[in-house]
């Protein structure tokens, strides 16, 4: 008892998304050695986490790239954990065909506003009017005809067509055709007060993590399933494998330089408000 009341515990916040669920399946289920580390998860959607995080609520958590401009005093980016889409990404759907173009004459149902996917659809445009909606129940805003068009984040973009949307942009795609790069999603940040030899301890581990259901992928997919949002498995499979692969488990420099580039870009037209030092807790 004595051992287990001396471990250092260490708050950790994810969304209750299959593909973070997915991700931390290693560390949830007592499957790896810490070190003497102990994890507590809390589960929270992004908008929330994104909010929390300006507080500094928890030690680690997930957030989305746009809301670490504002959090880069506090966290520090883990080298690993990130979702980004090698040419897709959120996607903007509508119930009629609509082009690109149309975007300013549009009211817009977007997932919050510190999300990165609506920092990337107002680095493309930024003349159009939005409502903030719950990204589960964009969908339906726009089936409705509450909003012209919604921005689809998670598996929503796998299955709008069989619900008779249309797609009007994925900003993934015209994020690569722009840069050449990636377009970074979310990231794992880690509190900068733990001190330098903590962050490393806890980046081991949830690295660790990520590896350890990259390698055990059955498994862990089916733990993720209880977290899939009553999505049919092969969907599931394909949304996990979007979101969790070789640059969660490590950006590399093409990861790195597309979150640079996106807060740079953000930076540039006038959305953040400062220039953002990306620093990243190696």
């Amino acid at each position: 008892m004595e051992a287990a009341s001396s471990k250092r515990t260490i708050t950790v916040a994810h969304s209750p998304d299959s593909d973070d669920a997915f991700m931390f399946y290693g560390l949830a289920t007592n499957k790896l050695e810490t070190n003497g580390l102990k994890f507590e998860h809390t589960l929270k959607d992004i908008q929330s986490l994104n909010e929390d995080a300006k507080n500094g609520v928890f030690d680690v958590t997930a957030i989305s790239f746009h809301a670490y401009a504002y959090i880069s005093d506090k966290y520090a980016l883990l080298p690993h954990g990130a979702s980004i889409g090698d040419k897709y990404g959120p996607i903007l759907v509508s119930r009629e065909q609509r082009k690109p173009e149309e975007i300013p004459n549009m009211k817009i149902a977007v997932p919050g506003e510190l999300t990165s996917a609506f920092l990337a659809l107002r680095i493309y445009n930024q003349d159009f009017e939005y409502v903030v909606v719950p990204f589960d129940e964009i969908i339906d805003t726009v089936k409705k005809g509450k909003a012209d068009a919604g921005l689809l984040i998670h598996e929503g973009q796998l299955f709008y067509k069989q619900i008779g949307l249309d797609k009007v942009l994925d900003l993934g795609e015209w994020w690569f055709e722009k840069t050449g790069l990636p377009l970074p999603m979310g990231g794992n940040v880690i509190k900068r007060d733990l001190g330098e030899e903590l962050m490393q301890k806890v980046s081991k581990c949830l690295h660790k993590s990520i590896k350890y259901s990259l390698d055990n992928r059955e498994d862990a997919m089916a733990y993720a399933m209880q977290f899939a949002r009553d999505m049919p498995p092969e969907l599931a499979d394909r949304f996990v494998a979007m979101w969790v692969n070789d640059l969660t488990l490590d950006y590399g420099e093409r990861g790195r330089k597309s979150v640079r580039r996106l807060l740079d870009e953000g930076f540039e037209k006038g959305i953040i408000p400062h220039k953002v030092e990306v620093e990243f807790a190696d």
